[in-house]
């Protein structure tokens, strides 16, 4: 693991040691149970259209601060007016300026369903991601070694939540078939270097199991950029940086969806992602294409320790079972 990885990774244990001795698992774990206003990460994305999960995403370790002091209610709101699928919320602080606050903020004033965006290593951040609000996290495969990586998924499962998987690399790539990812990331940031290669998603993309829902990361940010995606096969994607700086993401989204549509419409049926992949990227309207959810009203639940969390009377009423 490259010394950058590294030190992100040896912090992230250090705070999670640090969260278990201020929070107990087992009322984190009364806290997820409890939970009545899951939504639905996976089928948000398996929607016919462009399904894009929009990033909330202060700073980062390869660019610096993006948007310090920005509102995530505001943003996850233009981003629900814009037509995204589902939010993605960092929550990691020491490097990329995030907070669980960040997650409960945006979550409580939309219907998005919410992915987790940290360094996932433990089962305490599970319950911990089930207890802040969250409706999915990400399992880095470069993170994980195979026996970490089954468990954990697994365990996702039994917290209700939604796992994106995410790979960079071909070997990644059949790692993640192994484990039976329905959901996959391929980032086509390299996290050894954090350079990025806009080509990686397309290339990796021909290595997973035909079926799988397949979101290119990283280096999204121009309508060319998802057209060339699109010709191998990639309607989803995650995008951060380019919305977070832009001066009307809602506009943004909604013009990258109204150029896209007419691309989807021809796209051949066969694809590099399988052809059922294929299929589901493929929408016969523009309303499918882009439409924004409804908003409802939000009441409230509380966490451990008091921090405030959304409930949403239209969510789904589902109970986490199996926990640990």
């Amino acid at each position: 693991m490259p010394d950058f990885l590294q030190r992100i990774v040896a912090h992230k244990r250090q705070e999670i040691e640090a969260a278990k001795a201020r929070v107990p698992l087992e009322k984190l774990r009364a806290c997820a149970a409890a939970r009545c206003d899951r939504r639905d990460f996976v089928a948000a994305l398996a929607t016919p259209g462009v399904r894009i999960i929009a990033e909330i995403k202060r700073a980062s370790p390869s660019k610096g601060d993006l948007h310090p002091d920005l509102d995530p209610a505001a943003l996850a709101r233009a981003y629900e007016a814009g037509g995204a699928a589902a939010l993605s919320v960092l929550t990691e602080r020491a490097f990329f300026k995030g907070s669980p606050e960040d997650l409960q903020a945006a979550r409580q004033t939309v219907s998005l369903p919410v992915l987790r965006k940290d360094f996932i290593l433990d089962d305490y951040q599970l319950a911990e991601s089930a207890a802040m609000g969250a409706d999915a996290i990400l399992l880095i495969v470069r993170l994980l070694d195979d026996a970490q990586l089954h468990h954990l998924y697994e365990q996702a499962q039994a917290y209700g939540l939604s796992a994106l998987v995410e790979v960079h690399d071909e070997a990644e790539a059949q790692r993640a078939n192994r484990l039976g990812a329905r959901l996959v990331a391929i980032n086509n940031r390299d996290l050894a270097r954090f350079d990025t290669d806009a080509a990686t998603a397309s290339r990796v993309a021909r290595q997973l199991a035909p079926g799988t829902i397949v979101v290119a990361a990283s280096a999204i940010s121009s309508v060319d950029e998802i057209r060339r995606n699109l010709a191998d096969g990639i309607s989803r994607f995650l995008v951060g940086e380019a919305l977070v700086r832009s001066d009307d993401p809602a506009a943004l989204l909604r013009r990258w969806c109204r150029a896209t549509a007419a691309d989807l419409r021809t796209q051949e049926t066969d694809g590099p992602g399988g052809p059922a992949l294929a299929s589901i990227t493929r929408s016969p309207s523009l309303d499918a294409t882009c439409s924004p959810s409804r908003p409802s009203r939000p009441s409230r639940w509380k966490l451990p320790g008091g921090s405030i969390g959304p409930a949403r009377p239209n969510d789904r009423q589902t109970r986490g079972t199996g926990l640990p």
